[in-house]
């Protein structure tokens, strides 16, 4: 059964493991390619009106059992194979996966698609339009303030709710509404939702009496290349934050005589980094100490933050075996290269931004190292398994 893999890879060795993934990852990726290519010929043939389907995409979601997603994903990019099949040897051996190929067929041609594919090696999503970006650039998107609807809350039926149910149902009660807030971004206005194929087909929910209502998922800001080094960003924002925004517009008058959103908004964030970095780097006569890097005389000073901070770019600057750069930029610690806790001084040559997870994990990683070391080497650890260099 597939469920005993689990119970065979818990004796695996990190390297066994590691490898086995990385062959389970390369038949999978020859398996990709084997479906588009085959489902590039059956695009060629009526088989799918033969066996009582209206397309090919109803097809591969009824009669295969895809979702919408991988259908819509799969036939694109098996469209694209058949103009250029390079793409099935980039595909079988890792250098593009489907979604790098769907948003770059449009703007593939004969003259440029090596080239093209060939810059999208190893990619991520956001790398790729920022490709296209490059290939189609588009104008920036007008500055836009419009009032939108409040979502409706998500219900989740009380556990009362298994009772014996009434004869007479009770009509639906909606909850009371709050004020929708405003959304502001240097954008365009998104589509309605009945612009969204298949958005008809959403489930919809009525709030029942005596439900319980459940917290919304705040919204992420949606980020999207226009052209090079231009982007569209929107965001929903509150009615004060919009009064915020526009008494700065009104004071910067003088400096932003066009009112240009954009121009506000970076000299915004501009003056709200310069506020963090004295929140957390500040100068002053008695400089501060970085909150768990006291050791005795070995204090990670502000004057070291700024330098260290500065040189890490903010962010983590572990390296993995393979060369590959962590660089990520949430919950940065500051790292003692060799550990304070055996007298390690606090300079900048010797202390490095980490991420907390790998700030932890190499603490954990010396001080395994240590204990297993300590009969044999008393006074001296061997300190190379947790030191990275850039």
């Amino acid at each position: 059964m597939k469920n005993d893999i689990l119970v065979t890879l818990r004796h695996l060795s990190d390297a066994a493991l590691l490898a086995g993934l990385q062959n389970s990852l390369t038949r999978e990726r020859d398996e990709t390619a084997s479906v588009v290519a085959h489902l590039a010929e059956l695009d060629t043939r009526d088989m799918h009106l033969r066996e009582g389907y209206p397309s090919l995409f109803v097809y591969c979601r009824d009669a295969l059992g895809m979702s919408e997603g991988e259908a819509y994903n799969r036939i694109e990019v098996a469209r694209t194979a058949r103009r250029f099949p390079v793409v099935l040897d980039m595909l079988a051996d890792g250098r593009l996966h489907l979604t790098a190929v769907r948003l770059l067929a449009p703007h593939l041609t004969a003259d440029n698609h090596a080239d093209v594919l060939a810059s999208a090696r190893g990619k991520t999503k956001l790398e790729i339009q920022e490709i296209v970006a490059r290939l189609a650039p588009r104008p920036d998107a007008p500055a836009s303030v419009r009032r939108v609807a409040a979502s409706r809350p998500e219900i989740s039926p009380p556990a009362a709710a298994v009772a014996t149910p009434s004869p007479v149902s009770p009509p639906p009660v909606s909850p009371p509404l709050t004020s929708p807030p405003l959304i502001w971004a240097p954008v365009t206005s998104a589509p309605p939702a009945a612009d969204v194929p298949g958005a008809e087909l959403l489930p919809t929910r009525e709030p029942t009496l005596g439900a319980t209502i459940a917290p919304a998922p705040v919204p992420q800001a949606a980020i999207t290349p226009l052209s090079p080094e231009r982007y569209k960003l929107q965001v929903t924002i509150s009615g004060e934050t919009l009064e915020k925004m526009r008494l700065a517009k009104d004071t910067l008058s003088h400096a932003v005589p066009t009112g240009d959103d954009a121009a506000v908004l970076d000299r915004a964030f501009d003056a709200l980094l310069e506020k963090l970095a004295k929140q957390k780097f500040a100068a002053t006569d008695k400089p501060r100490v970085a909150r768990g890097t006291r050791s005795g005389g070995h204090d990670v000073t502000a004057a070291i933050q700024r330098s260290v901070w500065v040189r890490d770019l903010g962010r983590c600057r572990y390296i993995g075996p393979n060369g590959h750069r962590c660089n990520e930029r949430r919950f940065v610690e500051f790292h003692h290269v060799d550990p304070r806790a055996l007298g390690g001084e606090a300079s900048v040559d010797l202390i490095e931004l980490r991420c907390r997870r790998h700030n932890d994990y190499e603490g954990r990683l010396y001080f395994g190292a240590r204990r297993r070391t300590r009969e044999l080497v008393p006074e001296r650890v061997d300190l190379s398994v947790t030191r990275s260099t850039p």
